[in-house]
């Protein structure tokens, strides 16, 4: 450490002198002319004049100063300055007038302030020379600047760490590894206070570093990843090149070994062993097995193998990507009876082999692994396996089909007892003898009904039935000549009144349900009872089919309308059976084409009916009619109860509309008064309406709680309509009063009617006058319907004419 601070007294002290050489450098500016200096300045604008220009020292400041009186930056001095006072100095621009101070008589520049180089390298700053008594620029401003002199004051850093790099293992002296790089603050343009070097502090033993550049690089040849997987260096970065006195920083790197493939796999055990029943099932797990790698990665992935012929033949062995294990399964049926115990060498290899470590040794590995079988009591086994088996079907019942045979295969040999799964057989048309397995028939057979039967035969231990084994077989039903053959449609034919002979009337075929193994071959005549036949004949074809032609000169409906021809026909056996057939001949009447016209009277009743398409079309139309009828039916009525609902919820305080006419004063049914009362309401009545109880009027008494009943309707020839009358007046005179609210409570009121109108009012009632201008008296003479009518409007007469006197 004292070596370190006496190295850096020794710059400090060069850094000093070197300022002090500077500063007796001179730089002289020659100004000319008036234009070059500040506009109206006297002494710039004398004519012809020639101004001489500044001389100032080069200025540079060392940074990180520390000592307590202000450090001498340089002076700034004018030719034209006699020293005697009269010109004051000034600066301007960064850092003036609190970093950098002026005397303004000398202009001596001092810094006030501790510099640091690595955050601002220079200053820029502005000089100018004025009169002290004018402030006037005597000479034009000059920029200048203070440049920071850089000392060695920042350690290197590394500024990417952590650093993390890999190298393969066993990789040769010299690869490289990864670079690191320091950075040092300090000014490298100047001395060697950025200039770093790298060293090794720690794992040199492994390691080395480039002192230029940072590259790390293997310093040995046997790095081994089993061994040690990771390296911690520690990288020091030094500046001043590494000279004494330098400052330092480090870091630390971790570098990953890397693996290859330099271990082949090895089993740790050179045997297994397995078990395994008898009766597993092809696929079935055994067992597994796993050779150990100490790679990782995919150097770790392997692939087995069996070596041996005997377990390639009865064993597999597949490889379990995510475990990377051998998994031996069975791949034949297993059978402990031929065979105990199973040697099987399975041999593990490695996947990717790197040929550069080839000579390492063999990247494979090999182990015995030993499979005992074991023994389990097994359902007998049917031999020989054939499950086809035939018989005629016109063999006798208990006729023997065949014989199934099974034995154990355990080495106790158990007699075998057989059945017939009856779900395979429910109609038991098969029967099977329990000890000697023989299959027998036990219904009569038909293969024109089951051409084939699938029975199940099940074969189990006598002692033990639940060891059960199910053999699947297949009866073929022989066929044996046993169905005539027959027409193959019951023939109908037409021929015309003027046939001529010789002429085709139809080619008939026929079906036979049996299928002889040679095919059909089919023979045809005429019957023995049409023998005596002279209006057709029969040929054979020899295709097994016939042509039946005519053999006579023209034919007579009158006579005779319908044929009836009897045709034999025989198969080709054994036996040869036969059958008859009747072709049904229609005489029919023909155009001159010999197009058939009509058959008989039955072809005119037909001809006549509808066909059925049209007979359809009919009925559909019809339907579509009375939907409509239906659908116009259901709008109207729907309609008419529209509207009768808005009639009824139509309704008023004290209005209900009739559309129809009453029967007069006899009429007491045609509506019910109490109807009409209930929609009343009287407590509405102001408290300012007069009125007293029914008839009568008085003023002390609360409406509000007074409610009016109105008389039921009794035919008696002294009518008082006095509370009509009332409630209709107050009604009236609370409408007139509040004009704010339109008269819908009882009724509308009709102001003017126009001028010149021949038609009088058609209000019974007027409610803007007390009299009424209209005589009812003619409604006397409408007859009795109309008597209490008149008898309502003539008393309201008479009641106006007395109101009025």
């Amino acid at each position: 450490m004292a070596k370190g601070l006496q190295g850096f007294s020794w710059t400090m002290l060069l850094l000093f002198c070197a300022i002090q050489e500077l500063g007796s450098w001179a730089m002289h500016t020659a100004v000319e002319g008036p234009g070059l200096g500040e506009p109206g300045d006297p002494a710039l604008l004398a004519s012809g004049r020639v101004k001489r220009g500044w001389v100032w020292n080069q200025f540079f400041v060392v940074e990180e100063y520390t000592g307590t009186e202000p450090l001498y930056v340089g002076k700034i001095h004018s030719d034209s300055d006699e020293g005697d006072g009269s010109i004051k100095y000034t600066i301007s621009g960064e850092g003036a007038g609190t970093i950098f101070l002026i005397d303004e008589i000398t202009g001596d520049i001092h810094a006030t302030e501790r510099l640091d180089r690595e955050q601002k390298t220079f200053y820029t700053l502005r000089a100018q020379a004025r009169d002290r008594q004018t402030d006037q620029l005597l000479e034009p401003e000059s920029e200048f600047i203070i440049k920071v002199q850089d000392i060695n004051d920042s350690e290197p850093r590394f500024l990417e760490g952590p650093y993390i790099g890999s190298v393969a293992e066993l990789s040769p002296i010299g690869t490289s590894v990864m670079q690191v790089m320091a950075s040092d603050a300090d000014d490298p343009t100047y001395g060697s206070s950025a200039r770093v070097v790298y060293s090794v502090l720690e794992g040199e033993q492994h390691f080395t570093v480039d002192s230029k550049t940072g590259v790390i690089r293997t310093a040995v040849a046997d790095l081994d990843r089993e061994t040690q997987d990771r390296y911690e260096v520690v990288i020091r970065a030094t500046d001043m090149a590494g000279q004494l006195g330098g400052l330092s920083g480090s870091t630390t790197v971790t570098i990953v070994v890397t693996d290859v493939n330099d271990n082949p796999p090895r089993f740790p055990q050179k045997m297994y062993q397995f078990s395994i029943v008898e009766t597993a099932p092809v696929g079935t797990a055994i067992g597994r097995v796993k050779a150990e790698d100490s790679d990782v990665g995919e150097n770790t992935d392997m692939t087995y193998q069996v070596k041996d012929e005997e377990g390639v033949e009865m064993f597999k062995v597949t490889t379990d990507s995510n475990t990377q294990e051998a998994v031996i399964t069975v791949q034949k049926p297993l059978d402990y009876e031929s065979k105990k115990v199973h040697t099987v060498v399975v041999e593990a290899l490695n996947k990717f082999v790197d040929p550069r470590f080839v000579d390492l040794g063999t990247f494979r590995d090999q182990t015995i692994v030993r499979v005992s079988v074991l023994d389990v009591d097994e359902p007998p086994e049917f031999r020989p396996p054939s499950n086809l088996m035939e018989v005629q079907e016109d063999a006798h019942v208990g006729s023997v089909v065949g014989v199934v045979t099974a034995l154990d295969p355990d080495t106790a040999n158990h007699p075998v007892r057989y059945a017939i799964d009856r779900s395979t057989d429910a109609e038991r048309i098969f029967d099977i003898d329990a000890k000697t397995g023989a299959i027998v028939t036990g219904k009569v057979l038909d293969r024109e009904t089951a051409g084939w039967h699938n029975i199940t035969v099940l074969a189990m231990e006598a002692d033990n039935h639940s060891q059960v084994s199910r053999a699947s077989l297949r009866i073929r039903i022989l066929d044996v000549n046993d169905n005539p053959p027959e027409l193959a449609t019951p023939y109908e034919a037409a021929v015309c009144e003027d046939a001529k002979p010789g002429q085709l009337i139809q080619t008939i075929s026929v079906v036979d349900r049996d299928e002889p193994q040679s095919g059909h071959r089919f023979y045809f005549t005429l019957a023995p009872e049409a023998t005596n036949n002279h209006h057709f004949s029969l040929l054979d074809i020899q295709d097994n089919t016939a042509a039946v032609h005519t053999q006579r000169v023209g034919f007579n409906r009158q006579e005779q309308d319908v044929y009836l021809l009897p045709i034999l026909v025989v198969d080709s056996g054994p036996p040869a059976l036969s059958s008859t057939g009747t072709l049904t001949i229609r005489v029919c009447g023909c155009d001159s084409n010999g197009a058939i016209q009509s058959c008989n009277s039955t072809a005119y009743v037909v001809s006549a009916t509808l066909s059925p398409g049209a007979l359809i079309a009919l009925l559909v139309c019809v339907l579509i009619l009375v939907v409509l009828v239906l659908l116009i039916l259901t709008l109207k009525r729907h309609h008419k109860s529209h509207l009768t609902s808005e009639d009824d919820e139509d309704m008023r305080d004290n209005v209900i509309k009739y559309n129809d006419e009453g029967g007069g004063e006899q009429d007491t049914e045609a509506y019910d008064m109490s109807a009409l009362r209930s929609l009343y309401d009287f407590s509405e009545i102001k408290a300012g309406d007069g009125g007293g109880g029914p008839g009568e009027g008085g003023p002390g008494r609360n409406p509000a709680s007074e409610l009016h009943a109105l008389p039921q309707w009794v035919q008696s020839p002294d009518l008082d309509f006095s509370v009509f009358r009332d409630y209709i007046s107050r009604k009236v005179e609370q409408a007139d009063e509040d004009l704010s609210v339109p008269p819908y409570d009882s009724f509308q009121t009709y102001a003017f009617e126009g001028s010149g109108s021949p038609v009088p009012s058609l209000s019974s009632i007027n409610t803007w006058s007390s009299s009424s201008e209209q005589d009812f008296s003619y409604l006397g003479g409408w007859g009795p319907r109309f008597r209490q009518l008149a008898a309502l409007y003539a008393g309201r007469r008479g009641d106006e004419d007395g109101d009025e006197s």
